[in-house]
């Protein structure tokens, strides 16, 4: 059994951080976190504060299978989002603002429920205001790739390591599904072929790496606010926008997109579709109380991968 907090668990944080006049009425943990707990702690002014946790029993994902140099598997940790917190406000994206910080957790404003998911069906115009947050991060340049809380020099180059992390993920699906095992052998080429075709290219900037209308929850101000930063990397611009298409669909013209190198957006759009369904398999296999969901999506996936290379 999994133990959440409770009121009594944060009760003495609030009192504090945000003075001991201040009273706990609610206690919410959100949906949605698979790797922290996200708690909405309601104060009896009628106001709010969110709580990240990054603890065992908030990170429903079992160990995977990967190169050693992606740096996208297992961003997790308060050190990545107080470093990419930091950095994305110093670039003018707006993220919540840090009220406190103490090993695993961290007090954040609440910046509302409404997501970018849920206004865009009757409001587009924060889709513009996202597209210029997302060019504010494409324009700042990083040395080398990687995450920025531990940027080195790099051996090998990103579509080197978008290649071994797709086939190592293609590689554990082929074991779940029997469609996928025959289709294996295709895919594998399909992917070696648009690795061939990418020329090489230094010029890494910001990147969120997972970026979905559900990603980003609307202020009061009317603000897009960007949220689950811990996976933020200088990296290709072409991974981003690979994530972008799949997720925004009809809409991700609305963002503006910059130019891109086809030949490298596509090697990461496929790599990502394999991606999504290594993921969600795994995480179904544990005790995620979404399972069909995660099913679903990678169902979804998969048939887009069979589609390759036919």
């Amino acid at each position: 059994m999994r133990a959440f907090l409770t009121v009594d668990d944060v009760t003495g944080l609030v009192a504090e951080q945000l003075g001991r006049g201040r009273r706990v009425t609610h206690l919410e943990r959100l949906t949605g976190g698979t790797k922290k707990g996200v708690y909405r702690i309601r104060l009896d002014d009628d106001s709010s504060v969110v709580l990240y946790v990054w603890a065992a029993a908030e990170d429903y994902w079992p160990p995977s299978v990967t190169v050693p140099d992606d740096p996208f598997t297992d961003a997790s940790g308060a050190h990545l989002f107080l470093t990419n917190q930091a950095l994305l406000a110093g670039a003018g994206v707006r993220v919540p603002e840090v009220l406190f910080a103490d090993g695993d957790r961290v007090l954040v404003e609440d910046v509302g429920s409404e997501t970018l998911e849920a206004r865009m069906e009757y409001d587009r115009a924060p889709l513009r205001e996202l597209g210029r947050t997302l060019r504010r991060m494409h324009t700042t340049l990083g040395p080398e790739w990687g995450r920025p809380a531990s940027l080195n020099p790099q051996a090998r180059t990103p579509e080197e390591v978008v290649l071994d992390r797709a086939l190592a993920h293609l590689r554990a699906v082929v074991g779940q599904d029997e469609r996928m095992a025959a289709a294996g052998p295709r895919i594998e080429d399909h992917l070696r072929g648009l690795r061939g075709r990418v020329e090489a290219r230094r010029e890494y900037v910001l990147v969120h790496g997972e970026l979905g209308p559900d990603h980003v929850f609307m202020s009061a101000a009317g603000e897009p606010v960007m949220i689950d930063i811990e996976g933020v990397t200088y990296f290709d611009v072409e991974w981003e926008h690979a994530f972008l298409q799949l997720r925004f669909q009809e809409a991700y013209a609305e963002l503006g997109p910059v130019d891109l190198d086809p030949a490298r957006l596509e090697l990461y759009r496929v790599a990502q579709v394999i991606a999504l369904i290594e993921g969600p398999l795994r995480i179904a296999g544990t005790d995620f109380p979404n399972r069909q969901w995660m099913l679903d999506l990678a169902e979804w996936n998969i048939q887009k991968a069979l589609a390759l290379g036919e």
